[in-house]
């Protein structure tokens, strides 16, 4: 596999240097280039008043319209509530194969689950919902091992639970994609 060039585009107030420690994480995992860029849009229309949610397949469809350049990956990161039709919510969304993704931080951060705020672990959560995501943009499906960065999360000690990498059998699997 030739590593493509990712692209972050920050929506929302991220600080530098936690967009910075996500894009380190990225490059390691992927061996690829990762440029961060912020990215301003009206998010206001994907929002769902019912549910009062974002609704993600809206919001990864104006992220792939943003991404232009040949086979670059972008991974559009949010700070909202992210829902697609048939689950309650969701970490992030990617076009399978395809050449964009989203995720956000929203129900990642502990003080949601009335627990005391730790950066660190939001930090740690958030580079495994972005690997994933790209994972999937790569052409990687849900993984059955355990520890594997690509297995399904429905929750947050799900992601918990996961290693920030991919195991040996997605490794070998993307080389041959």
């Amino acid at each position: 596999m030739n590593a493509p060039a990712i692209t972050i585009l920050s929506f929302g107030r991220f600080e530098r240097g936690f967009l910075e420690k996500i894009s380190e994480v990225v490059m390691q995992e992927y061996n690829c280039t990762v440029t961060i860029k912020e990215a301003h849009v009206d998010i206001s229309e994907y929002y769902d008043p019912v549910r009062r949610q974002y609704n993600g397949n809206k919001l990864l469809n104006e992220v792939a319209s943003l991404n232009i350049a040949g086979n670059s990956k972008t991974i559009g990161l949010f700070s909202v509530d992210l829902f697609i039709p048939i689950l309650t919510f969701i970490f992030g969304q990617a076009q399978l194969g395809g050449r964009s993704a989203i995720a956000s931080q929203y129900r990642l951060s502990n003080e949601r689950y009335g627990m005391p705020v730790d950066e660190n672990l939001l930090l740690q959560r958030f580079a495994k919902e972005v690997i994933h995501e790209l994972g999937h943009t790569l052409g990687l499906i849900h993984c059955h091992t355990p520890t594997c960065v690509m297995r399904s999360s429905t929750y947050v000690e799900d992601i918990d639970q996961k290693e920030a990498q991919l195991c040996a059998k997605c490794r070998d699997e993307l080389i041959k994609i």
